[in-house]
């Protein structure tokens, strides 16, 4: 994340003669040194390292030695030459590919491995969408969930996780209806507690969350802290309805799952806990699009401004969550169960029907021209639409010399 390198090149290094790993465009690639055929049989060394990956599964590395590898680091297909991969689009989400998927075969010499909630011998699949985890973890089978959490991690994490991620599963399918997974593992690793640091990192995969701790400053459980967790589950859990029971059609519209996810874990977190300062979540979510969203925010992963994508995407879902309430009382949940029932068969949630929906809500199209000014084109005063979309909708809010304020 911090340098904007290809992992895999300082994590694989090919064993076999004549065959080299490289990058071209956005992808890694094996190719044969003399421009021939890849061999059928390539070995490859693996030395996993816990980091924090750009929009990408990390591996998780545990104190007693045990990895958790993403499946999807082992996705595979061909391409007929160098030329071939350097013409392919960044997302290839509606790609046709030459080549289907490689079936992939996990299996550990020292016993079973993790896959899937459960310990096997082997797992054989075609794009997986999963973790696999080699080493001896200990695997805790609950009424709501299966957790694998590191030895050394700080105690009250696992505790806090194992009572509060029930309790936003539950508010969310009582809102929603059924999520992808009603009883969904949770990987929590940690990498020690490194001075002046305090860092949550987490993603979901089908029926899986993966959650990586570091720093001094979650040793504790101070309130800040807790309130951290909580919102960090809150978000993590809002994905097996919004990116796993929907998910969006192409890359440019992640603002959709995740700034909607966002949302989902400010209301969860308001309902359960009506102490928390949901307004100040809020607020940052208007500074962080205001202040990124002066270019296209559609195109933001690609500039490496992911905060971009949640922010702006949440600030989106303020909008519709108003005019929601202006048109029938409603609120961000009522805006997205339909949403949700209408695509459960397909899986697909797009741009066009989640704007047209917000048509619906509002009468007009007045708010979708603005919102897609901004994912098409960014503005030099975002400040300025921003202001407008929110208080068009009916949010109230002030601006303060250049900043939208949320009263």
């Amino acid at each position: 994340m911090e340098a904007r390198r290809p992992w895999r090149l300082e994590q694989w290094r090919v064993l076999t003669p004549g065959v080299a790993l490289e990058r071209i465009g956005d992808r890694d690639v094996l190719r044969a040194v003399d421009g021939g055929p890849v061999p059928r049989r390539v070995r490859i060394g693996l030395t996993p390292k816990s980091e924090n990956l750009e929009a990408d599964y990390g591996v998780l590395v545990f104190t007693d030695g045990s990895v958790a590898l993403p499946s999807g680091q082992f996705d595979v297909f061909p391409v007929a030459s160098p030329a071939a991969v350097a013409a392919l689009p960044r997302d290839l989400n509606g790609h046709a590919m030459e080549g289907g998927p490689a079936t992939v075969t996990w299996r550990d010499r020292a016993g079973p491995i993790l896959f899937r909630g459960r310990r096997v011998a082997e797992a054989t699949e075609a794009e997986a969408d999963t973790y696999v985890l080699f080493g001896e973890a200990d695997l805790v089978e609950g009424e709501r969930l299966v957790t694998v959490a590191d030895p050394a991690l700080p105690a009250w994490i696992g505790g806090a996780i194992e009572t509060f991620a029930p309790r936003v599963a539950d508010l969310y399918a009582d809102r929603l209806g059924p999520g992808q997974s009603a009883r969904p593992t949770i990987m929590m690793s940690w990498n020690g507690p490194t001075l002046g640091m305090t860092s949550m990192g987490g993603s979901v995969l089908p029926g899986l969350i993966v959650m990586a701790f570091e720093g001094e400053g979650v040793v504790e459980p101070t309130a800040r802290v807790l309130a951290m967790s909580r919102w960090f589950i809150g978000h993590e859990s809002a994905h097996f309805w919004l990116g796993q029971t929907v998910r969006y059609e192409v890359a440019r519209d992640a603002w959709i799952t995740e700034g909607g996810a966002d949302l989902m874990a400010i209301r969860a977190m308001q309902s359960i806990d009506p102490d928390w300062d949901a307004r100040a979540e809020l607020q940052k979510e208007v500074d962080d699009c205001v202040l990124r969203a002066d270019e296209p925010v559609a195109e933001a992963a690609g500039r490496g401004e992911h905060r971009a994508t949640y922010a702006c995407g949440a600030v989106f879902a303020m909008v519709a969550e108003a005019a929601q309430r202006r048109a029938n009382g409603g609120d961000w949940f009522d805006f997205l169960k339909p949403l949700i029932d209408a695509n459960r068969a397909d899986g697909v949630l797009t741009r066009d029907e989640w704007l047209d929906a917000l048509d619906a809500a509002a009468g007009d199209a007045s708010l979708r021209r603005d919102i897609e000014t901004l994912l098409d084109d960014g503005s030099s005063r975002a400040d300025e639409v921003t202001a407008r979309l929110l208080e068009q909708a009916g949010v109230a809010i002030r601006l303060e010399a250049g900043r939208v304020v949320l009263k």
